[in-house]
């Protein structure tokens, strides 16, 4: 009489020792006493290993005790953010369709942060195989209500017990997904007694058949024992799985139509010039900016510097502070900027202003003595004039403005810059003439000294490419503008 002799022993699909495992045990899994993660966890490795699909799966898990999965199975292991495990599985089976993607989320998880993600990858029938922990709290955080706690049932953030007036009801993700045509298979299980573990073994096969013969987007929801969580013993916890959720959450095949469905493997993705995803990937930086130990010489800029920009919304005011600022930053200043418009923006009143520091700066706001004023509208100029002290420096657009009584000593200057931006081909860039006509300014009156005068244009064009780095058409005819806006000056 021959006998038949079965080895018990860890599933080949788990590593050997657990070296990923913090701490000094690398010899067992770090669940809690009585977790269905454990349970799970040697169902889903023997299932891989049955089918001989190791080299070729790609586990997904993202945040809560699922991300652990990578201590301990010896494949294709990728952690995620919360909930995105379906959105990078959907990126792996697109890129990479040898692959089989499984994804393998909690409750928390897939029902709350990534349901989006998830009945999305399920509506477009992706080819993955998603597992779902139910055990009807957040596992990992403490014990809190989670989208599948039962009504009435207490947790940490329910003491009380859910209440469904206040909470609304649990998520029933089976039922939801059964709504949708593309799913081939939908099944819910329980990791309770031997008789619901072996249906829960079957269901994981067949979910992963599906997978392996590409038929298709299986799910199977599996409810689980927490007993840390929800304080139970595991004899309790298994009983309230099989009297309490299973009454909410009916265990059995809601779909399986993996007999009818055909194998349509993915096209395998187009074939990129590695040289050019790498530069969309890994764009080159702009050589610009200063070591940090670089000071401008200037007297100028030894105390902070108060500047503001105004006039109609769309003619480019906000574009224009942002340059300044942009400027400041590229030369180590310590910079603020602060937008103001109306909800009318655009035809209505904007200004905005730009605080340029080598000390930290206390407030952004400027309601007084600006040391700068650039004005674009004659309702801008007349508003905020006020503002200008001895000493200040007024740059406005003399094609469309008067200019009204101001003290002595202020440094004026009036360039036609929209009539000069018309003529260059888009009135936007009537901001960067101004600019142009403050670096002139800047330089005839000898508040930029020494390598600051060469050092302003040089660190205007850096601040237009770091503006508008998307954009090289809008850089080129903004630096035009700048230049035309220096010459009008120093004609």
């Amino acid at each position: 009489m021959s006998k038949e002799i079965v080895k018990f022993g860890k599933s080949p699909v788990f590593f050997d020792s657990f070296t990923r495992r913090p701490g000094p045990v690398k010899t067992n899994m770090h669940y809690c006493p009585g977790c269905g993660h454990g349970i799970l966890h040697k169902l889903l490795a023997e299932a891989i290993a049955d089918r001989g699909i190791q080299e070729k799966v790609m586990l997904v898990a993202p945040v809560g005790c699922a991300v652990m999965a990578y201590y301990y199975f010896n494949c294709g292991c990728i952690s995620v953010p919360h909930g995105r495990a379906p959105a990078v599985g959907t990126g792996i089976a697109r890129v990479a369709p040898d692959k089989m993607v499984i994804s393998y989320q909690g409750d928390g998880d897939l029902a709350a942060i990534g349901f989006n993600e998830f009945i999305q990858a399920a509506n477009r029938g992706e080819k993955m195989s998603v597992f779902f922990v139910n055990n009807s709290n957040y596992g990992m955080t403490g014990g809190q209500m989670a989208p599948t706690t039962l009504p009435g049932q207490k947790t940490t953030t329910t003491p009380y017990g859910r209440n469904v007036e206040v909470d609304g009801y649990p998520m029933k993700v089976c039922e939801l997904l059964n709504s949708l045509d593309v799913p081939v298979y939908i099944e819910r299980c329980a990791l309770t007694s031997t008789a619901n573990i072996q249906k829960a073994r079957k269901s994981i096969g067949k979910a992963l058949d599906n997978l392996r013969d590409r038929k298709g987007f299986s799910f199977v929801e599996l409810l689980c024992a927490c007993p840390i969580n929800l304080r139970k013993s595991a004899a309790d916890m298994n009983k309230f799985i099989d009297e309490e959720m299973t009454k909410y959450y009916p265990l059995g095949c809601f779909r399986d139509r993996s007999a009818e469905s055909e194998s349509k493997p993915l096209p395998p993705p187009p074939i990129h010039d590695p040289e050019t995803v790498r530069s969309l990937l890994y764009p080159k930086k702009l050589d610009i900016g200063v070591a940090h130990t670089f000071r401008n010489e200037s007297k100028l800029f030894d105390r902070e510097l108060r500047l503001k920009m105004a006039g109609f919304g769309g003619q480019g005011i906000l574009s224009l502070g942002i340059m300044l600022a942009n400027m400041a930053k590229l030369r180590n200043f310590n910079v603020s900027w602060l937008p103001s418009y109306g909800p009318e923006q655009r035809g209505g009143s904007a200004n905005c202003s730009v605080i340029v520091s080598r000390n930290k700066i206390g407030s952004p706001i400027i309601d007084s003595s600006c040391d700068l004023l650039i004005a674009i509208s004659q309702t801008a100029l007349d508003k905020f004039k006020d503002e200008v002290v001895p000493g200040s420096v007024l740059i406005y657009d003399s094609s469309t403005m008067t200019l009204p009584p101001l003290p002595e000593g202020v440094i004026i200057c009036g360039v036609n810059a929209s009539e000069i931006a018309l003529k260059l081909g888009n009135a936007k860039c009537a901001n960067s003439v101004l600019l142009g006509a403050l670096a002139a300014v800047l330089k005839k009156n000898n508040i930029l000294e020494g390598g600051d005068k060469a050092d302003f244009d040089k660190v205007f064009n850096e601040a237009v490419f770091e503006s508008f780095s998307s954009k090289p058409e809008v850089i080129e005819l903004n630096r035009l503008a700048f230049v035309e806006g220096e010459k009008a000056v120093n004609a």
